[in-house]
């Protein structure tokens, strides 16, 4: 059993889990504007450089939906041959859509090349993120998304399917089958009712 998640992943979970039921049937979104996504990012001050200095603007939550999309849409495609989340059965993109969308986001991160020259070998030039690289959230996030994706951790992605839950969790231990406790009961639940309406 593993009990720790990646940094990639858990920031990839956390956008992704800003679609979430609203206790009515529906969905509801947790990024409503861009005083929301400001807040967001001030959550989670380890994930973006200088978080405390950041305030969205209409275009970073636009991008940031649009990463959102796409990345539950690649969700969506991880847990196959399982089903998606409820939320996410109609609103699906093309994966090749969600894999430019993303793709593009990530390529938005500035870098500056850095030379290396270790002992005997020549000097090699490699390319890494600008430690203040702006204030685009949507490009830090693609690529928490990719190293999530194509890390380890996708494979313990499922999607949750007990009754009113949106929610795409990491399976801790084998037996999970929900994203966490209350929605395992109200699953139950659900069955015990479906059985005893068949029955009666």
């Amino acid at each position: 059993m593993r009990d720790s998640i990646t940094g990639d992943a858990r920031l990839a979970l956390d956008l992704a889990l800003t679609i979430r039921h609203d206790g009515n049937g529906g969905v509801t979104d947790d990024l409503t504007g861009p005083s929301a996504l400001t807040a967001w990012v001030h959550a989670r001050p380890d994930a973006f450089p200088h978080p405390e200095q950041f305030v969205a603007g209409a275009a970073h939550l636009t991008a940031v939906r649009d990463l959102r999309t796409a990345l539950r849409t690649l969700f969506a495609h991880a847990v196959r041959p399982a089903r998606p989340s409820p939320a996410d059965a109609t609103r699906l993109l093309p994966v090749p859509e969600a894999l430019r969308r993303l793709n593009e986001a990530a390529a938005r991160t500035p870098t500056v090349p850095v030379l290396d020259w270790d002992g005997g070998d020549g000097p090699v030039v490699r390319r890494r993120p600008v430690p203040d690289g702006g204030q685009d959230p949507a490009a830090a996030l693609a690529q928490a998304a990719i190293g999530f994706l194509a890390g380890p951790d996708r494979e313990r992605l499922r999607a949750c399917h007990a009754p009113r839950c949106v929610r795409y969790f990491l399976k801790e231990h084998p037996r999970q089958e929900w994203c966490k406790p209350s929605c395992g009961n109200r699953a139950r639940v659900a069955r015990h009712h479906e059985r005893h309406r068949r029955a009666g």
